[in-house]
């Protein structure tokens, strides 16, 4: 196994007013791994990012000793059927890092049940029957329909002009993609299935997509869940940076460039056209220009709006006027002292129902419960050879939906404080699910949705960028070529979606616009 590629910082005094094929916007995975395909089919590419290192929230950090992920739980896929094997296969991932299998899909513990559900369909299928024999015709018709969706999706052409041909006969190559596109995975489930744990049970990772199941895309959560499903689980032993350092790598390989520590301030038109970038770095009042034949934004895209002349500024405006953003994570990082496999922990990936939960409705209001109540995942980063923690230590996290407004308006001691005690809450829920837990834990630091927002810019913190929803979902997402000139997409923010997947996915889909654009 190769080490990732290297990539070269480059300071903006070197570069004075070239001119590059494609500017990016910000180094998360979408940039990323547009920026890499683009070098390596010969562009010249300059990527650009604000923070320290690239990767958005594909990063890891050093904490007392312990290498922190900061971002990934499990990659979903990795199948002979995921699209991500290709962009892997070409970006060269798989010969330079190393991908663990996760032993599951996940567990749920609630206040009646306590399951672990297997990473294959079928064998889930039959956990799910077994434990709620009365459901078995609607625990087949889920699966079928989540599977029948994904395999609609994997057919889609690819180019504009063979869709454009084959929607005469979309009801009956895609009669799913037709039929269900306005449905919410929520609305689904309680039109087949009457028993509101095993609904519990089935949706339980929805905040891996969304916080409210009753307004999450029944498509996006079929599209995803069926990946998981179909090939399991993953994580990039020695954690997430380890992609982005290599797919920075391959950009500065193939003669492109990356500055970090620079932040775009505004992107420069001519003619109506996207034609290059002002920046700044960091502690340095100077601006630099550059100038390049297509821009690919990866940043937010309401602060891509910011960054446009008034004119096309109200073009694209015009797309994303009453857009609505999605939620935002809390995590709780967790070093432990020793190995906590020990413990005997059941799963990797434990959810934990919020208090009092006992019906999907209630788990979709519960996103928005105080913290003592509030729904929550815990990741064993023991449980698999994942590269992190410390010699002879372990890392865990604790996840959850998170909202800025319940961190904004506090001092720095408040807010300090604030997170202390929510540290603190989630600790104790956790000792109740996994007894001896606490008198483990060496290390403990939170992550807001203040802190994303500072890290990434992301508005609100917004994790997936626009809420997927049936509305802002598949066919009504915004493409990755905009409809300002010259000017893509290629983030959450944009089509697909959020999650790594979905930005890597999104990268990919901007770089093959940027490639078939005739201007």
């Amino acid at each position: 196994m190769k080490e990732p590629y290297p990539f070269i910082f480059i300071n903006h005094h070197v570069l004075s007013m070239n001119h590059f094929d494609v500017i990016v916007i910000g180094g998360g995975l979408g940039g990323l791994t547009a920026g890499a395909k683009l070098a390596r089919e010969g562009r010249s590419v300059l990527l650009i990012e604000q923070h320290s290192v690239p990767g958005g929230c594909a990063t890891t950090f050093k904490r007392h000793g312990f290498l922190v992920e900061g971002g990934l739980h499990e990659l979903d896929g990795l199948d002979s059927e995921d699209p991500k094997k290709v962009i892997f296969e070409e970006l060269g991932v798989f010969d330079r890092l190393e991908f663990v299998k996760i032993p599951e899909f996940y567990r749920v513990v609630s206040s009646k049940s306590d399951l672990v559900v297997p990473d294959n369909a079928d064998q889930a299928i039959n956990v799910f029957i077994k434990a709620f024999p009365d459901e078995e015709k609607g625990i087949r018709k889920f699966f079928r329909t989540i599977s029948a969706i994904r395999k609609e999706i994997d057919r889609l052409p690819s180019s504009r002009l063979k869709m454009a041909l084959l929607f005469p006969f979309f009801p009956l190559l895609f009669p799913n993609l037709v039929t269900r596109s306005r449905q919410t995975i929520g609305g689904f489930v309680d039109g087949i299935i009457r028993n509101e744990e095993l609904k519990l049970a089935l949706l339980t990772n929805f905040p891996y997509y969304h916080d409210d199941p009753y307004s999450l895309s029944l498509l996006y959560f079929s599209v995803a869940q069926s990946s998981f499903y179909r090939g399991g689980g993953h994580f990039i032993k020695g954690g997430s940076q380890r992609l982005s350092d290599h797919l920075a790598g391959v950009i500065t390989a193939n003669g492109g460039r990356v500055m970090l520590n620079t932040m775009v301030t505004r992107i420069i038109t001519e003619h109506g056209r996207a034609a290059g970038v002002a920046f700044r770095q960091k502690h340095n009042a100077e601006e630099g220009i550059e100038k390049a034949d297509a821009i690919v934004a990866n940043a937010a895209i309401p602060l891509v709006e910011s960054m446009l002349p008034e004119p096309e500024r109200m073009l694209l405006r015009g797309k994303t006027a009453g857009l609505k953003n999605s939620c935002s994570i809390l995590s709780v990082y967790i070093g432990f002292r020793r190995d906590i496999s020990v413990l005997n922990n059941r799963a990797y990936s434990t959810f934990i129902i919020g208090d009092g939960v006992t019906s999907l409705k209630a788990a979709a209001s519960g996103t928005r419960a105080d913290f003592e109540h509030r729904g929550f995942v815990f990741v064993d980063y023991s449980r698999i050879d994942s590269g992190l923690g410390a010699e002879g230590k372990s890392l865990g996290v604790i996840c959850t939906v998170d909202y800025l407004d319940e961190w904004e308006g506090l001092d720095d001691d408040e807010y300090r404080r604030k997170k202390e005690a929510v540290g603190q809450i989630f600790v104790r829920r956790l000792e109740k699910i996994m007894p001896g837990i606490g008198e483990e834990i060496e290390y403990v630091e939170l992550g807001t949705s203040k802190t994303i927002k500072r890290f990434t810019l992301n508005p609100g913190g917004a994790i997936y960028g626009y809420a997927q929803t049936p509305e802002q979902s598949g066919m009504f997402r915004l493409p990755n070529r905009s409809n300002v000139p010259n000017l893509y997409f290629a983030s959450a923010w944009s089509n697909p979606g959020g999650g790594f997947t979905g930005a890597i996915l999104s990268g990919w889909f901007c770089a093959k616009e940027v490639l078939s654009s005739k201007t």
